[in-house]
């Protein structure tokens, strides 16, 4: 079966309304997600199967500095159950980095939990610099 990999703006996200139950950790939600389209730097990849069903999907945002390169940081990568294992990952997020490094970042970033070993796989599969231990602190807000 064939997968295209998409770039998700105001024209085709209505592809959001055809999504394999995995790929996203929530249900999607209208005002989110329009608020995140009107959010300037944030990017959304698919990866859509022929009848336009969503089997996979990469976020990312450009983060700006005053004294460090221009960033792509990608959020998070999704490829529903029943589509893993089958290059749908590496083709979101070789896709994403190409665009990034189109519109002008200099470097990229992703970070994953030290237990995730599919993403830990798909991101060693990429030229890269491990930084060692991180520490995310999550606060409600």
């Amino acid at each position: 079966m064939a997968i295209e990999i998409v770039k998700i703006g105001r024209d085709n996200v209505s592809l959001l309304g055809n999504v394999a139950p995995d790929v996203f950790d929530e249900p999607i939600d209208p005002a989110r997600t329009a608020a995140w389209l009107d959010s300037p730097g944030h990017h959304m990849m698919l990866a859509v199967a022929d009848g336009g069903l969503v089997v996979g999907m990469i976020t990312a945002m450009v983060h700006r500095h005053v004294d460090k390169p221009t960033e792509l940081y990608v959020d998070e990568v999704g490829v529903d159950d029943a589509w893993q294992r089958q290059g749908i990952g590496r083709r979101l997020f070789d896709a994403m980095l190409a665009f990034g490094k189109e519109i002008g970042c200099e470097e990229s970033w992703v970070g994953t939990e030290t237990d995730n070993t599919a993403a830990r796989a798909l991101y060693a599969t990429r030229p890269r610099t491990e930084e060692g231990a991180f520490v995310m602190y999550l606060y409600d807000l």
